[in-house]
């Protein structure tokens, strides 16, 4: 059954509600989404639950569909939120509701479920400039809605849910509360910067006092001596004053330093957990992008932000002593206190919008640049430069305006706490001249009370400025929050696997899709793999061969069935420690900037020069390395571009069978080879196959006769299984896929000079074949 389907059907089956009874008198129904009166009150709880159950397998937490929905039949009587809660926390994930205007949604935040206007529920898997995808439980495929029809059903509540982990740390989302226990772990350094702005704010309490006895009893007195005594204390704690400072920038500086570079380790860290979907999902543009936003968290964090409280702290006291003075004058001050917060809450929503919309055509900007220049190639090849510039200058356009905007608003908002803050100011002025004339003040202590009112709006100002800094802050953390709440691929409380490997490999009734509403690659897939065997994969393009490679290295995660290497479960394996003890050789192989023995060993940096040239050996790759300017030492461009593409696949050989491998596999491994370097690798895997399981997936059928055992895939399915021999003589899919490629390779031959290598391989193939058919 269909694990979202299955919760909305559930309720009508669910004891004692009102579905159940209903059916007595009448035929069972699904529910409709589009029914509001199934979809109001409790009755909406199913299809929310359905929404989360898509969410949780597309964030591939889900391992049985079945136990998942036998886990929500106790909630569905439950009110919506609350059963959506306690359902995720049953399935690992923490569900969060909020509220979500439409044109704030970005896309990348996808997929997440949002209630609909008639107070039911569904899963908004996609959003562009044209269409959305939506899904609603027990539909099979996604609808595609345009903007206005998904605003005509969009109410402004969504869900999220986010991954869940072991350790209170890793059960609450990434926020700006993350950084309290940080700064409670350098605790010492924060005390000593609070103590400094502490003596600080004295200081700048006692600066008025010494204006004042200088205007009202030094001046009136015509005390010389004592001026000269006042004027020196004014000087050493102006000098003391700007140390303090100094010191305190510095231990803020050191603080923030170290929490960045905490947090910069654990977001590598993460990052590098982070499962192959989410790269898949994303561009690395954008990934780039998300990570530079650790920047601005950290100017937020270096700058007024670590001092405010104490210096709002002292306002108090400030407030307290300018009431001494003249309450009149005090209320003045006061009253302008909530213009600065009504003027940040009227800014703050449109501040907000302005600094995401520049974040997102900033990163549509570095998607682009990285992509432009990772397949640079192509551009020249195709001459597409005219092309990209003209998108290039309108993307730029683009960011350069949003850019504008949020510039624009900030110095407009400047400007006017600026304002307020003169304002105030001159209102002080006047009042209190009045009151010197009066004879209520002193001129020395309307001096010091203007001096303390316009310390006291400092902190004012700076909180109003803060609040905006603070707005881009969150911007940047919530960025930053979608690599940090995807959950990780691996997790430390899951067990390695045992120091001997045999390489056994068994599929037990796998099935596997890309995403829940899509068809599966793989239905019921079952197969053997004897450990110490060398098999092979073949089929059409598209046939599940790449698929079941990945599947054997945990990239992607089955929805249904059990993977086995010798008899351990895989899905109780941790992910790194499983690879490690395998060695994969893709199509596409990428080397580093780095020389040529460092890139063979990459897995054993401390590997013997004598290992590496064994395993280039056994990868037919030392030849043509010793001609290389410095051999083993020659540094190679990024991404081996200085390499012929049979060359960098021998590379990539040498480094999968030096760290000999329980399995190792080869996806098209030898499809950039010519005929003669596929020899070499050929008779190097006869030498190191003793011992070890090797997988093969292959197009050229030629490199699969040496095989122990051949599987034939169709439309994620095995459709033949035997020896090469076998399954020639059975005359099936693998013969017929024979046939045609020893066809087309032979009339490539006739119109062409081919190499002599080549021709004897297919002559003895088609002999085989003639002899199979014979």
């Amino acid at each position: 059954m269909n694990g979202e389907a299955g919760i909305a059907r559930q309720v009508s089956t669910a004891p004692g509600s009102p579905a159940r009874t209903q059916r007595m008198t009448q035929q069972p129904r699904q529910f409709d989404t589009a029914d509001p009166v199934q979809c109001a009150g409790p009755a909406g709880t199913p299809l929310l639950l359905g929404c989360i159950l898509i969410l949780a397998s597309l964030q591939r937490v889900v391992e049985d569909q079945a136990a998942a929905q036998e886990a929500a039949v106790p909630l569905l009587e439950h009110p919506a939120k609350s059963a959506g809660k306690a359902y995720a926390r049953a399935l690992g994930l923490r569900a969060v509701f909020r509220r979500l205007p439409l044109a704030r949604l970005d896309p990348e935040r996808l997929p997440l479920a949002f209630r609909t206007g008639d107070g039911g529920w569904r899963v908004l898997a996609r959003l562009t400039e044209e269409h959305a995808l939506v899904l609603a439980p027990g539909e099979q495929s996604p609808v595609a809605l345009s903007p206005a029809e998904l605003a005509g059903i969009w109410s402004g509540e969504v869900l999220e849910v986010r991954g869940s982990g072991t350790t209170r740390q890793a059960l609450r989302p990434f926020d700006i509360t993350w950084f309290i226990p940080e700064f409670l772990r350098y605790r010492g350094l924060a005390i000593e910067v609070m103590a400094a702005s502490a003596m600080l704010e004295l200081m700048a309490l006692l600066m008025p006092l010494f204006f004042q006895v200088v205007m009202d009893k030094v001046i009136f007195y015509q005390a010389g001596s004592t001026l000269d005594v006042l004027v020196t204390v004014l000087v050493l704690v102006a000098v003391l004053e700007v140390l303090l400072k100094c010191v305190r920038q510095y231990i803020a500086s050191q603080t923030t330093t170290r929490i960045d570079a905490r947090l910069g380790a654990r977001l590598f860290d993460r990052l590098m957990d982070l499962p192959i979907s989410y790269f898949q999902s994303r561009s690395t543009g954008m990934t780039v992008m998300r990570l530079r936003e650790l920047d601005t968290i950290r100017e937020f964090l270096s700058g007024a932000a670590n001092t405010l409280l104490i210096d709002l702290g002292f306002t108090l006291i400030f407030f307290a002593v300018m009431y001494l003075y003249s309450p009149l004058l005090t209320a003045i001050v006061a009253a302008s206190v909530p213009c600065y917060f009504t003027l940040a809450y009227l800014t703050t929503p449109r501040l907000q919008r302005r600094i995401e919309e520049m974040f997102r055509d900033g990163a549509i900007n570095n998607a682009f640049l990285t992509e432009t220049l990772t397949g640079v190639e192509t551009v020249k090849a195709l001459a597409l430069e005219p092309q990209l510039i003209r998108r290039w200058e309108s993307q730029t356009q683009n960011f350069v305006t949003s850019n504008f905007l949020v510039q624009r608003l900030m110095q407009v908002s400047g400007s006017l706490v600026a304002a307020i803050q003169r304002i105030t100011l001159v209102l002080v002025l006047w009042v209190g001249a009045r009151m010197v004339i009066g004879l209520e003040l002193s001129i020395g202590q309307l001096i010091a009370f203007n001096m303390m009112a316009a310390h006291v709006s400092e902190p004012i100002t700076r909180l109003a400025e803060l609040w905006r800094d603070y707005v881009q802050a969150r911007v940047s953390i919530d960025r930053l929050g979608d690599v940090l709440d995807t959950p990780a691929e691996r997790s430390d409380t899951q067990p390695g696997l045992p120091e001997k490997l045999g390489g056994g490999i068994t599929f037990e009734a796998v099935r596997f899709a890309y995403a829940p509403h899509r068809p599966p690659v793989l239905e019921d897939f079952s197969l053997d793999i004897p450990a110490g065997s060398m098999v092979a994969f073949v089929g059409a393009s598209g046939s599940g061969k790449s698929t079941v490679a990945r599947l054997i290295q945990k990239l992607y995660l089955p929805s249904a069935g059990r993977i086995r290497l010798d008899g351990i479960d895989l899905a109780g394996v941790d992910a790194v420690a499983l690879r490690k003890r395998m060695s994969v050789v893709l199509q596409e192989n990428y080397l580093f900037n780095r020389s040529v023995r460092e890139n063979i060993a990459l897995r054993d940096p401390a590997a013997l020069l004598d290992q590496v040239i064994g395993a280039a050996r056994l990868a037919g790759a030392h030849e043509f390395i010793l001609e290389l300017k410095d051999g083993y030492d020659t540094v190679l461009a990024e991404g081996g571009a200085s390499l012929s593409g049979g060359q960098r696949q021998r590379i990539a050989i040498a480094r999968a069978v030096l760290n000999d491998p329980a399995v190792l596999i080869l996806d098209e491994a030898t499809s950039a080879l010519d005929d003669e370097s596929q020899e070499r690798v050929k008779q190097g895997l006869e030498r190191i196959r003793a011992g070890r399981t090797v997988i093969m997936i292959a197009h050229r059928l030629s490199t699969v006769r040496d095989c122990d055992r051949i599987f034939v895939l169709d439309n994620g399915r095995i459709v033949e299984a035997g020896s090469p021999r076998a399954l020639l003589a059975h005359g099936g899919a693998y013969a017929r896929l024979c046939r045609l490629q020893t066809g087309e390779t032979g009339r490539a031959r006739d119109t062409s000079s081919a190499a002599p290598r080549q021709t004897l391989t297919l002559g003895r193939m088609s002999a085989a074949i003639g002899r199979a058919e014979g």
